[in-house]
Parts: structure tokens; sequence; C-alpha cells
């Protein structure tokens, strides 16, 4: 995707008036793209950039795994717990 040129960023594809509904969302007419990374300003410009969010893929070692740890705390096969007292904020 990157990011457009001047050329490209000034063009105006549609313009129209919206209004905020009870819940506070606008509706985007025609809309091509599902995610948009929102940013607003403190003048009360919001400008939308689109966003293709890619699934995160689990691999079949990692999801055995997790079967395994799953099956080992049913049958109460469980390790001492871990100490992370030297991670807590001080």
């Amino acid at each position: 995707m990157g990011n457009p040129t001047k050329e490209e960023a000034v063009k105006t594809a549609n313009d129209y008036t919206t209004h905020l509904d009870s819940k506070k969302r606008i509706t985007l007419r025609g809309a091509k793209y599902q995610y948009y990374k929102v940013n607003e300003y403190g003048n009360g410009c919001i400008l939308l950039e689109p966003q293709e969010l890619t699934p995160v893929r689990i691999s079949e070692k990692t999801l055995k795994d997790m079967d395994k740890a799953i099956a080992n705390f049913k049958t109460g096969e469980i390790s001492e717990p871990v100490d992370l007292s030297d991670f807590q904020g001080k």
C-alpha cells in the first residue's frame, strides 16, 4: 500500500457531510476498507488511513504444545508457580 504521493493525497474522491449518530459514530459511504487507523487532531480534524490487518497464524507445533499443556493441567501435572516478583513495578 505505502504512503500516497503528494498528488494522490490532495485528490478528493468523495465530498459529503456526515453526522454523529446517538452512539457518536459516523458513517463512511462506500468505504473500501474494513479497518482504518484514526488520527484525531486538536482542531477537530480526523484523518483515516486504510489498514489491511493480517491474521496471526499459530503454528501446528504451538497448537499441539497448548493442547498438551491443557491436558497436563487437567490431570494435575503442573509445575511449581513461577516467581515473577523481579518483574513487578517498584
